[in-house]
């Protein structure tokens, strides 16, 4: 099984990639950052450099990679856009767009995949969180798009997951001491009673990979989220 994970260096992206190599799958991760790269060549197949938000180099990649069995999605333009509406600006709410969802679009047209597309959404598309206006806006339009994706690809399959609070390097524009003390109080709101790992949204990709009678579903995994 060959499988690539676009965003696979850190996070959510890298928990994937090293939970499907221990399966025995051939993962080749993409990333931007040259340290990220280096720090997890040796854990999978291959890593290479791509900025998701460059035609070019995205059609390229895939060029290079050629047919393969699943594609992972797990971009991440970090904490952009995230704020009350008023106080945003234009660029900030664009560039969240171009780093996840048209980022998205673009690898799903590229990509010569024959099994599987799973991309990482946020259960921000379903919440109502003050703040989060623009990445309800992105993930949102990801998960509205999963459906016909699912149809127009077929039989590709096509899924997403939705993860909640998870303890990843996304939260890094939080200082350390403050990040736990707003785990902390996240976490008496949900039923599971803390905040995620990215391993346990892993699980869920492999899940949705490996479930060949599974598409057009958005799964989520997010301690209750948004069902408390």
């Amino acid at each position: 099984m060959r499988v690539v994970i676009m965003g696979g260096t850190s996070g959510i992206g890298l928990a994937a990639a090293e939970k499907l190599t221990a399966a025995g799958a051939e993962v080749i991760v993409t990333g931007r950052d040259t340290e990220k790269l280096a720090a997890v060549k040796d854990r999978v197949a291959s890593a290479e450099q791509v900025d998701g938000t460059d035609e070019q180099a995205v059609a390229q990649f895939f060029e290079r990679v050629g047919s393969f069995d699943h594609l992972v999605l797990a971009f991440s333009p970090g904490a952009l856009g995230l704020g009350p509406l008023a106080s945003l600006g234009l660029a900030d709410i664009k560039s969240a767009f171009e780093g996840k969802l048209f980022a998205y679009l673009y690898a799903i047209q590229q990509a010569q995949v024959t099994g599987s597309i799973t991309v990482v959404s946020a259960a921000t598309a379903r919440a109502a969180a003050p703040g989060t206006v623009t990445f309800a806006a992105v993930n949102g339009a990801i998960e509205r798009v999963i459906s016909p994706l699912a149809a127009e690809l077929s039989p590709v399959r096509v899924n997403a997951v939705a993860p909640g609070a998870v303890d990843t390097p996304w939260w890094s524009f939080v200082p350390e001491e403050a990040r736990e003390g707003q785990f902390t109080a996240m976490a008496q709101d949900l039923p599971i009673k803390r905040v995620g790992k990215p391993g346990e949204v892993a699980d869920a990709i492999a899940y949705l990979i490996g479930a060949s009678y599974v598409t057009g579903t958005i799964l989520p995994v997010d301690g209750g989220f948004t069902v408390a």
